[in-house]
């Protein structure tokens, strides 16, 4: 690998056209790929910042990177996006007439384009790869990367032909970027797009802030009404299956006097841009949508996603939700399920594979995911610990376990939040239903087991002779929904599992055997029967983020906010995010310096705005007699973080540590960034414990730090930064943090 390229001059160009300061976790890693030339696949979840992993590198390295994306909508959104940023970017597509692409061309020839968006097919006219050999392309990123695998949820036969990049640019590097790829989908694309040596990063996939709730589908206008009740003036998204279910949700919303928008394929495209704009604006907080809705929406508070039925597969429910919370403060994630869904779904994918020239492996991969997410719906595990595993990473809860047999204390779950019940006698009807698998020789599937146990008179359960089973009518006195949960409760916790794809059958697990003999026990659940106003819970999330907030004022920063944008013509999380307005409704400032001390707000934007934000934040504690410059409550020491594992790149910097070196060296011994290297050195000293940190920090400095430290307390780093003139680096103030709190 070449020299990593100077951090500073990457983070300079990162706040000239972005405005961010710092890094999010993985970016600098997937940066330095692209800087160096290092084919690279890169997994972040919905809102990791993904884009900005190409964008940052293509301008401050020159020259023109090709990025390939499936959605002409999507490109525009991120050209537009690139342009406000002052960043030369262009999209060649099939709406463009024959003059302007000869003219976005010549741009091209003449290096006047840093990031040129296009199709796939695009990228199959030898004709365009001509251009792009003259030009001299050196790299490619391509969006949506997990299109190129039929084992991935949105497999397009059209991606397969991006494998011939590096037969045609051999001297170029690929980079992919998607939001969801399990273990076997990421091997997949790195085989398909023949990536030589790639470095893959793979971020972590739980979102502590997301509470998820899957609830059965009873009457879903009332349950709508109720979720959006809980979140009035907030933003959501109401994601419905079809166009129709759409238009009448919006329909009966609007009725009910919800200012609701809808949106979906059918709708004229002005008329769609229009409400994407009235959204992001923050002039409409309620949009009901089909699954296109929200791809390239920056907004960051979206506090609730409700889906109304099933998306198609884990990956789309993970993106779908992932487009809340963005924030990093706490949102709700409501699917109302029906066993109803996956017969739709079915029909719906059935229906696609005969009207349409696809894959052949199309309908039963698709199959496939749409019952993975029915059994995740269906299951008793807490929902961030399935969600997590089922993407080939291990869930760490971050409270012990609330009751045994594994489920996990994420307190931001249907499961962990008690919307849910053990039912009586579980072991019981678990044991009924596994003999029931046992007597029919393993080799029937759900809906089969369920018409046997409830001793159902039909034909084929004659015909097989099994109303002659001990295990016939054993459960006669539930419904079939009730049964068919419970089944997949017990795949979910390995009791029972699927085999085949296309007509998966009921297996027994070791596990099964061990509950029939009573060795082991088994959780069943169902919806808890309680008022339903009491039915959800707030998540911890939730709980911590309001703590002395005043909403009031909060809600009055909102309107400062959303008028503040309108007059400058960009959106309101371009002025201050929803993190920042809590905090000043929690701190409610007096003055400039105690304004500085507040998350998000910098030197730039005090000079700014400052003086109107303190006089709307004074005029309305006086009116309302609040205590000002609240000095925030001081809080238990954090937990240490978790060991990260110990790769080669850490293994050799803690090796380098142990002699002194300096992060400079260390950064050019092992091609990371300066922010990777300093997270390895504080890593090493709560490891190592090292006596002195002299080697990297200045005893004067250490002592500043402590002192301020000693004052402000470590818990929060700006007031820090503040008190030490903000002339010390946070990367310098976590140092002495680590070491100071280790070595006491």
């Amino acid at each position: 690998m070449d020299k990593p390229a100077d951090a500073g001059a990457l983070l300079s160009v990162i706040e000239r056209h972005w405005g961010y300061r710092t890094l999010r976790p993985l970016q600098a890693e997937a940066m330095q790929a692209a800087l160096s030339g290092r084919d690279s696949l890169v997994v972040l979840p919905t809102g990791g910042g993904k884009s900005l992993c190409y964008q940052a590198p293509a301008v401050l390295q020159g020259g023109t990177t090709v990025v390939i994306s499936p959605l002409i909508a999507l490109m525009k959104d991120q050209v537009d996006g690139l342009q406000a940023c002052g960043v030369p970017a262009a999209q060649i597509d099939s709406s463009l007439s024959s003059g302007q692409r000869s003219a976005y061309e010549m741009d091209l020839m003449q290096g006047a384009v840093r990031l040129l968006f296009v199709s796939p097919e695009r990228m199959a006219l030898p004709d365009f790869c001509a251009v792009l050999r003259r030009v001299g392309v050196k790299t490619f990123a391509i969006d949506e990367a997990h299109c190129i695998s039929h084992w991935g949820h949105d497999f397009r036969p059209e991606y397969r032909q991006l494998g011939r990049i590096k037969e045609l640019f051999p001297g170029a590097s690929v980079h992919g970027y998607t939001a969801t790829a399990t273990e076997k989908v990421r091997a997949d694309i790195c085989r398909q797009l023949n990536l030589k040596d790639p470095l893959v990063l793979v971020g972590n996939f739980d979102r502590p802030n997301l509470s998820y709730r899957i609830l059965p589908r009873q009457n879903l206008e009332q349950q709508i009404l109720e979720i959006i009740g809980r979140h009035q003036g907030e933003a959501g998204i109401i994601y419905c299956l079809r166009r129709r279910d759409v238009d009448d949700v919006t329909a009966i919303l609007r009725a009910r006097g919800h200012q609701a928008l809808g949106y979906h394929a059918g709708m004229d495209p002005a008329e769609r841009k229009r409400v994407q704009d009235e959204f992001a604006a923050e002039r409409c907080d309620l949009i009901v949508a089909t699954v296109a809705f929200g791809m390239g929406i920056d907004r960051s508070n979206i506090r609730f996603i409700i889906h109304a039925a099933m998306p198609k597969s884990i990956e789309h429910y993970q993106q779908e939700t992932g487009r809340a919370g963005r924030d990093g403060l706490e949102a709700e994630c409501i699917l109302l399920h029906s066993g109803a869904d996956a017969v739709s779904w079915r029909a719906i994918l059935e229906k696609s594979a005969q009207e349409n020239e696809v894959d052949p492996d199309f309908l039963p991969n698709a199959l496939r995911h749409m019952n993975d997410l029915d059994k995740y719906c269906r299951g008793a595990v807490c929902r961030h610990k399935a969600l997590v595993n089922y993407f080939g990473q291990q869930y760490d809860p971050p409270i012990p376990p609330l009751v045994k047999g594994g489920l996990g204390g994420c307190a931001a779950c249907d499961i962990c939040l008690g919307d849910t019940e053990p039912i009586p006698d579980a072991v019981v009807v678990a044991q009924k239903i596994l003999s029931c698998v046992a007597r029919v020789q393993e080799r029937f599937g759900v809906n089969h087991v369920i018409s046997v146990l409830r001793g159902e008179n039909t034909e084929r359960v004659r015909n097989l002779q099994h109303d002659q089973l001990s295990t016939y009518g054993l459960l006669k006195e539930y419904d079939k929904t009730e049964i068919r949960d419970w089944i997949f409760q017990l795949i979910g916790q390995d009791a029972l599992k699927q085999e085949g794809d296309e007509y998966p059958v009921l297996k027994l697990t070791e596990l099964s055997w061990q509950v029939m003999r009573k060795q082991r026990t088994v959780r069943l659940l169902r919806p808890a029967r309680r008022p339903s106003a009491e039915r959800a819970g707030r998540s911890r999330a939730d709980t911590e983020s309001w703590e002395g907030v005043d909403r009031g004022l909060f809600d009055e920063l909102r309107g400062f906010r959303r008028s503040l944008a309108e007059e400058r013509g960009v959106p309101p999380y371009v002025i201050m995010s929803d993190a920042t307005l809590r905090e000043l409704a929690r701190l409610r400032p007096s003055n400039s310096d105690r304004l500085r001390l507040v998350y998000g707000i910098g030197a730039r934007k005090i000079d700014d705005f400052g003086d109107p934000l303190l006089r709307a934040i004074v005029a309305y504690c006086e009116r309302g007699g609040l205590t000002m410059d609240v000095v925030p409550a001081p809080t238990a020491p954090p937990k240490p973080p978790k060991e990260a594992a110990m790769n080669a790149s850490r293994a050799l910097a803690f090796s380098q540590f142990r002699t002194g070196a300096a992060v400079e060296d260390v950064m050019h011994q092992t091609g990371r960034s300066r922010s990777t290297i300093m997270d390895y050195l504080c890593d090493f000293i709560r490891r190592e414990k090292p006596a002195s940190i002299a080697a990297w920090i200045a005893p004067d400095l250490y002592a500043r730090i402590v002192a301020a430290i000693t004052q402000h307390g470590s818990d929060r780093l700006k007031p820090l930064f503040v008190a030490l003139g903000e002339q010390v680096d946070y990367h310098d103030i976590r140092l002495v943090i680590a070491h100071w709190t280790r070595n006491g």
